[in-house]
């Protein structure tokens, strides 16, 4: 179509070199056709671009041309004769304007110039500016200049640019016109990613969420999973721990697998990736969620979890623009727990002390002389600052366009020592070869670093986090001579793994870094018309290094050195053939392809102990007195796929979409290699309707259904091959050593699928000031992998097989209102609510499987349960009957009695929780005042329990000398306060993993509220910046909740695997931060 849309093609085409294009081009042309044609022709064949506001009827004029080496101002002066059109060279621009006049000979005309500039007083290169009612036009210079002849007092004009509000202006008596244009947000054709391609949302058939870069931005999240947190409706994420660089698990509609990954596939500028983690937030431009199958099947085995397309920022034609973006953040302790001091700690032990052995052990003096005693918790916590840079350059003009990008994350975490940085580099460059043969490629280098401190867990003080609670608070850290005081050892009772955490904090270092490349290339041919052709490659190597030191001066050490190094390769081809064509109201895009995957990861590790001294810490390794038996592998697996997409439209009204994908994995045997995933979707537009057009209010109203197959390969690459392991044995006294099958071959291994159903409705009121998207699913997932046992006289103990099913289903709703929208005043909210209900409704033998095992006092039992009928992966353990007469806690046994703890066993246990939400919220609020805004983002989590084990560990584990919470010495049981909440103190324990640790994890929370001021540069006659932004902004401020520990977004386990959820173990808190910062555009 030809290009005549004055801002793309001023955008698309103005460069700081344009101007070494000159009116000496020579045109070569013969055609015999209308007008317009012939201008079409002469933008292929001279380079330049036409602007035209309106079509004439005169361009569909039939005219037969022969020029030979002839002019461009010859050409246009012969075409335009008796037309009564004229035209204006621009640099590389041709307008053409018409010679008549708006009104009649006898009004007076005159010329007109001024200035068009945007909100913040930035001039607006490639406004188009057309009298009303003619073709007369012009389109503004880079410094926003324009000037039109010829314009009558009672002329209007018409101010246009994409994503801008259209403005009209009578001239009247003016001879200068200048105009300020704002965004019109709504007014814009939105375009998403899908997979191998974009399309227009209002054309969308499946379920696909976007997220602009810039809500990203808004918080200082150290990765792009953190700041999806609450974005978008069916997306629940949660964080693992509050460490800085810790991993966030991502559940788009619930779980899918036990064996495998719930994560869903990301996607960076169309390439799969392991971690989106090297993307720098500043530097995207959108990111696309597609969440039913519909959308996914594309994938294929990669697309079961769902799947996260982020799109990064690219150069744009025109003026080369740089942008710097800059916070500074301190971070909080959100909550500090009231612990018993000295005094406390001394009368709680001389209770259990009485209660055991009926003697005290502290004598009254003692107390009195204790003070309050160390806080150990003021040693281990501190307000710690974030630093955050981000430099961009784009530019380019109509063959080359260009970004570089930088960026430093520094984030010091409220653990001393503790922490994570990130910097990266980026470019991107796009250049078309030829009118049809283009290339682009990317390039991202990242490294990140850290001092991991989330020593998660813990027995009696043997961890970090929780001996900060249990340590002893009549000593300090330092013996007088300076050395480490060993808490184990101060008094008969003290539990022999308790740790100083002073010096765990100093002398234990766990350091890590991450090294990442990535980058890509990619071809696209048009070799004729509606016909494209990609090619594509991309590379992706990361290496990841631990490093891990236990200086001689930590307690009981001589020193203890270990290095793990893991090199991991992901190759990516992507090839797709697609075609596009409009046909009267028919319009069909055609897409085929093939993709192929490798990966292959190397990991080596070793360790050594005992040191002469700290100085070359993990440096020399192998001078260790004792050192490891190294370690190494090797994994590598492929896949191939080929896959196909139809698009379909039948006058805007009727949509259709089919896909399928085959894919060929290494992991599966020759029976089962192969998996074919295909999808369809249907959608009306019936705002589209004839018998709609007199409902005004309704701007749009879009009905969609869809069913696809997505699948999961959720095995090891060799899981299907009988590998052979080594072993030893003494036969005659002689020692012999040989191999033997590893496991059982399982050859008769399916792939996990899911067959997802997905109905919804997109609907857009007032002129879209009010937009609805409402969606309900159920997801089926079959063939679930999984361990099972085997029977002893087999040889083996385990097996994989295929068990069970597990379903799905939900509502998601998502709200966007734009409520104001004046020159000085706007205002805009959303909201986003989903349902997600999960269910186990079939598993191999009706055997349960068992999550990890988690110890409280001495006793390693499991907390989350895979069982039928349940969902996936509840809470099972005693449900609590009170105490009996001696302070001991009760449990109901399976026939409702009342037991202690020694009368339980396994057939006891019942449902005690579910870590599973009923629905997740957000609601986000941006309105601005002149140069002010203020935005303010609140999500919520409502209806999940959490299994607190922390609280376990740190209030019920009596006679080892731990300290504990001071409500446990004002409210334990005592014959007197026989209802209190803590049991009677002493040694023998009495409690087990029951429901009195699970908790409501349900809360709503003030994630972040920013208030910025643009600089109004125009006014301020600032010439060395185009826009100017300062901001304030806080995090995590405010949580309501009723969990009682640190916070409840909170998830200890979930890196074990995919069940073990909902449990906190002493993680790493989660902190609350306030920023300044600043965003400048030169």
């Amino acid at each position: 179509m030809m290009r005549i849309t004055a801002v793309i093609v001023f955008v698309l085409g103005v460069h700081v070199y344009a101007g070494s294009y000159g009116q000496n081009g020579k045109v070569n042309l013969t055609m015999n056709s209308s007008l317009r044609d012939v201008f079409e022709k002469l933008e292929e064949v001279s380079g330049y671009h036409f602007v035209l506001k309106y079509d004439a009827e005169i361009l569909d004029k039939k005219v037969q041309v022969n020029y030979a080496n002839e002019k461009i101002e010859n050409v246009l002066d012969n075409l335009l004769k008796d037309t009564g059109l004229s035209y204006r060279i621009i640099d590389r621009y041709i307008a053409i304007t018409s010679n008549g006049e708006y009104v009649s000979g006898t009004q007076q005309s005159k010329n007109i110039s001024g200035k068009v500039v945007d909100s913040t007083g930035a001039p607006l290169p490639g406004v188009t500016v057309v009298l009303k009612g003619t073709t007369q036009g012009t389109i503004t210079s880079f410094e926003g200049i324009y000037t039109l002849s010829n314009v009558p007092a009672n002329g209007i004009l018409v101010f246009s640019f994409v994503g801008m509000k259209t403005q009209e202006i009578i001239v009247g008596s003016q001879s200068s016109v200048n105009v300020t244009l704002t965004e019109d947000a709504i007014g814009i054709e939105e375009v998403v990613a899908i997979g191998y391609g974009t399309m227009k949302k209002s054309d969308l058939t499946g379920s696909v969420a976007s997220v602009k870069g810039e809500a990203l931005a808004e918080i200082p999240g150290a990765t792009v999973a953190q700041s999806l947190q609450g974005r978008t409706a069916g997306v629940f994420v949660q964080q693992n721990t509050g460490a800085p660089g810790a991993a966030i698990q991502i559940r788009i509609r619930g779980n899918n697998s036990i064996l495998g990954n719930n994560e869903p596939l990301w996607v960076v500028d169309g390439f799969p990736v392991s971690s989106a983690n090297m993307v720098n937030l500043s530097d995207i431009e959108s990111i696309d969620v597609l969440k039913d199958a519909s959308a996914t099947a594309i994938f294929g085995s990669r697309g079961a979890n769902g799947v996260v397309i982020v799109t990064t920022k690219r150069g744009k034609a025109g003026k080369t623009k740089v942008t710097y973006e800059g916070s500074f953040s301190i971070q909080q302790l959100r909550k500090k727990f009231d612990m018993c001091d000295a005094q406390e700690y001394m009368q709680l032990m001389n209770i259990q002390q009485l209660n055991d052995f009926g003697a005290e052990y502290f004598t009254q003096q003692e107390i009195n002389a204790a003070g309050e005693g160390t806080d150990w918790q003021d040693l281990i916590y501190r307000n710690a600052p974030i630093h955050n840079h981000a430099l961009n350059i784009s530019g380019g003009n109509d063959k080359t366009k260009f970004a570089i990008g930088g960026s430093y994350f520094d984030q010091q975490g409220i653990i001393k020592n503790s922490g994570y940085n990130r910097t990266t580099f980026r470019t991107s460059v796009d250049h078309q070869i030829s009118k049809i043969f283009n290339v682009s490629s990317n390039t991202v280098i990242s490294r990140a670093s850290g001092i991991d401190k989330d020593d998660v867990g813990g027995l009696r003080g043997s961890n970090l986090l929780q001996a900060s609670f249990c340590a002893t608070p009549t000593v300090g850290p330092y013996n007088e001579d300076g050395s480490y005081h060993r808490l184990n050892e101060d008094y008969p009772f003290s539990a022999t793994g308790f740790l100083n955490p002073v010096a765990y904090i100093n002398e234990r270092t766990a350091k890590y870094y991450i090294n990442r490349i990535m980058s890509n290339l990619t071809f696209t041919i048009k070799p004729v018309k509606d016909l494209t052709i990609i090619t594509s490659g991309n590379v992706q190597n990361t290496e990841t290094r631990s490093d891990g030191y236990v200086t001689t001066e930590y307690p009981n050490s001589t020193g203890h050195a270990s290095i793990s190094v893991r090199n991991t390769m992901e190759l990516t081809s992507n090839n797709t053939i697609s075609y596009d064509k409009k046909i009267g109201n028919h319009s069909l895009s055609v897409m085929a392809g093939s993709t192929y995957e490798k990966y292959k990861t190397t990991p080596l590790s070793v360790a050594g102990t005992g040191y002469i001294n700290d100085v070359l810490e993990t440096y020399d390794i192998g001078s260790a007195t004792v050192l490891d038996i190294p370690s190494s592998s090797y994994s590598e697996w492929n896949l191939l796929s080929f896959l196909g997409r139809v698009n379909y439209s039948y006058g805007g009204k009727y949509l259709a979409t089919a896909t399928i994908r085959r894919d060929g994995s290494s992991r599966y045997s020759e029976g089962s290699k192969w998996g074919t995933f295909p999808s369809a979707a249907l959608a009306w537009k019936i705002s589209n309707e004839d018998f709609m057009k007199d409902i005004e209010f309704i701007s749009n109203l879009k009905l969609r259904a869809g069913y696809g197959v997505t699948g999961s390969t959720a095995i090891s690459a060799y899981s299907t091959i009988n590998l052979l392991q080594s072993v030893s044995a003494v036969l005659d006294k002689q020692y012999l050593s040989g191999f033997e099958p590893r496991d059982r071959y399982p050859g008769d291994l399916k792939w996990e699928t899911t067959a997802q159903t997905n109905v919804g409705f997109d609907l857009s009121l007032f002129n879209n000031k009010i937009q609805l998207v409402a969606d309900y699913y159920v997801k089926n997932t079959s063939d679930l992998l999984n361990e099972v046992q085997l029977s002893p006289s087999s040889g083996y103990t385990t097996t994989m097989k295929n068990v069970g099913k597990i379903r799905n289903k939900g509502l998601e709703f998502q709200l966007d209102a734009f409520l104001y929208d004046t020159k000085d005043f706007k205002w805009n909210v959303s909201a986003n609510i989903a349902f997600n209900r999960n269910e186990v409704v079939e598993l191999y033998n009706h055997q349960d499987i068992l999550g990890a095992t988690y110890s409280l006092a001495w006793v390693g039992d499991y907390v989350n349960l895979i069982r039928e009928g349940q969902p996936f992966g509840v809470f099972y353990g005693y449900r609590e009957a009170g105490y009996d007469d001696n302070g001991k806690i009760l449990f109901y046994n399976s026939a409702g009695e009342k037991v202690l703890k020694s009368g339980l066993t396994e057939n006891d246990k019942t449902y005690i929780g579910d870590p599973n939400p009923d629905f997740t919220y957000s609601f986000n609020s941006a309105a601005s005042y002149k140069n002010f805004s203020l935005s303010i983002f609140i999500q919520g989590v409502q209806g999940n329990d959490l299994m607190c084990l922390s609280e376990g560990s740190a209030n019920y584990d009596y006679g080892w000398g731990l300290n504990m919470f001071k409500e446990v010495l004002y409210d334990h049981w005592t014959p007197e306060n026989t209802d209190a909440k803590y049991p009677k103190i002493t040694s023998t324990n009495t409690y087990a993993i029951s429901d009195r640790f699970v908790h409501d994890g349900s809360y709503i929370r003030l994630k972040n509220i920013e208030l910025a001021y643009s600089i109004p540069t125009k006014n301020m006659g600032i010439q060395w910046f185009s826009k100017g932004q300062v901001f304030l902004s806080g995090q995590n401020l405010v949580t309501i909740t009723n969990y009682p520990f640190w916070d409840p977004d909170v998830n200890s386990r979930g890196g074990d695997n995919s069940f073990n959820q909902g449990i906190d173990h002493f993680s790493y808190p989660t902190a609350k931060s306030v920023m300044v910062g600043v965003r400048f555009e030169f």
